[in-house]
């Protein structure tokens, strides 16, 4: 079956276009894939329903994929802790050919069909966990591989993909089948099918850290205060929710117990 992620670019002769004309092409190109993300909000919709349920019952959430996939199930877990204050480890990014992978392409890691179980079970994965395959092809075997695996042991699947009738997508239980159509430069899917799968990650860690209990009204109330801008907004956030107007004393009181959340309690009980 062939691929649209590997079909012919709608354009040719890219090396005979000015600068402008690759950048207003690009653009045009990048234009359509908000409209395919619009379209698989049903299926993105089950997904976080289901991974909501799970990690409230104390499950974690993997991302697992290869290359640009990997790398970005890799970004999007490692924002979760500083931006929503969850601890380590609740949210997981692995990626084929491990760390190494994260930076230098390693050859031939995504064809192991069972590296990536493998790497699952050294977190001890179970049945309360929620693994998501993210490959653009929607057939990478270290995918597959683990996705079947993971069926077999009453893990919830999921997948992102940008391919319809996938073999990610048919071992998944809950597929996420963005199509995005051919690349500007062909095959090279780090393009508008990374950008779809980033878009979907995010409305899905977004998403599930609402329902959690980690934003009140629209801000990050359990963030971690990791640099001075941080700190900032966070003692603005409490100013603007308890009236208060000493900007230093708020920021003292933020540093000392950590947090917004536990700043703005600790005021409630007094």
């Amino acid at each position: 079956m062939s691929k649209t992620t590997e079909a012919d670019s709608y354009y040719n002769n890219l090396e005979n276009m000015s600068v402008s004309e690759l950048l207003q092409n690009m653009n045009t190109e990048d234009k359509t894939v908000p409209l395919a993300v619009e379209k698989a909000i049903p299926q993105i919709e089950k997904l976080v329903a289901r991974v909501v349920e799970k990690m409230q019952q104390g499950g974690r959430l993997f991302y697992l994929g290869a290359g640009t996939s990997g790398r970005l199930g890799i970004v999007d877990a490692s924002e979760c802790p500083p931006t929503y204050g969850i601890e380590q480890g609740i949210v997981v990014g692995l990626i084929a050919g491990g760390d190494t992978a994260i930076r230098k392409a390693v050859e031939f890691a995504e064809d192991d069909i069972t590296q990536g179980w493998k790497d699952l079970q050294e977190y001890h994965i179970n049945a309360n966990d929620v693994v998501v395959g993210i490959a653009a092809s929607g057939s990478t075997p270290y995918v597959i591989g683990a996705l079947e695996a993971c069926n077999k042991s009453n893990i919830t699947t999921g997948c992102i993909v940008c391919n319809n009738h996938s073999g990610v997508a048919a071992v998944s239980k809950f597929p996420v089948e963005v199509v995005v159509g051919p690349e500007f430069v062909t095959g090279s899917t780090r393009m508008k099918s990374g950008t779809a799968q980033k878009l979907v990650l995010n409305m899905l860690s977004t998403s599930l850290m609402i329902k959690l209990g980690r934003v009140k009204g629209n801000k990050m109330i359990d963030m971690q205060l990791s640099n001075d801008k941080l700190v900032d907004r966070g003692t603005r956030m409490i100013m603007k929710n308890t009236g208060l107007e000493n900007y230093e004393e708020v920021k003292a009181l933020l540093l000392k117990y950590g947090s917004v959340r536990k700043a703005t309690d600790s005021l409630k009980n007094k």
